[in-house]
């Protein structure tokens, strides 16, 4: 038997970085976003938080002759 799980959850991730003096709010914001863009905050990318949201699984059931989905149903949701 195959099984599809699919599982959604909202992770929340946490940098502390440093960002130069003296910048207003927009330039606040696009000195982050321009950090985020190039990869930059990755590296202090923490995992601060992972909310569950849901969990689905369907059966599938293969016809014996071929390869394509003959049937599915859904058992958790």
């Amino acid at each position: 038997m195959k099984v599809i799980v699919t599982v959604v959850e909202k992770i929340i991730s946490e940098a502390h970085i440093n960002i130069p003096d003296g910048l207003n709010q927009s330039a606040i914001k696009q000195h982050i976003v321009d950090r985020y863009n190039t990869g930059a905050m990755s590296t202090d990318m923490n995992i601060f938080q992972v909310d569950f949201e849901s969990i689905t699984a369907r059966i599938v059931q293969r016809q014996a002759d071929a390869n394509s989905i003959s049937s599915e149903k859904e058992v958790i949701k």
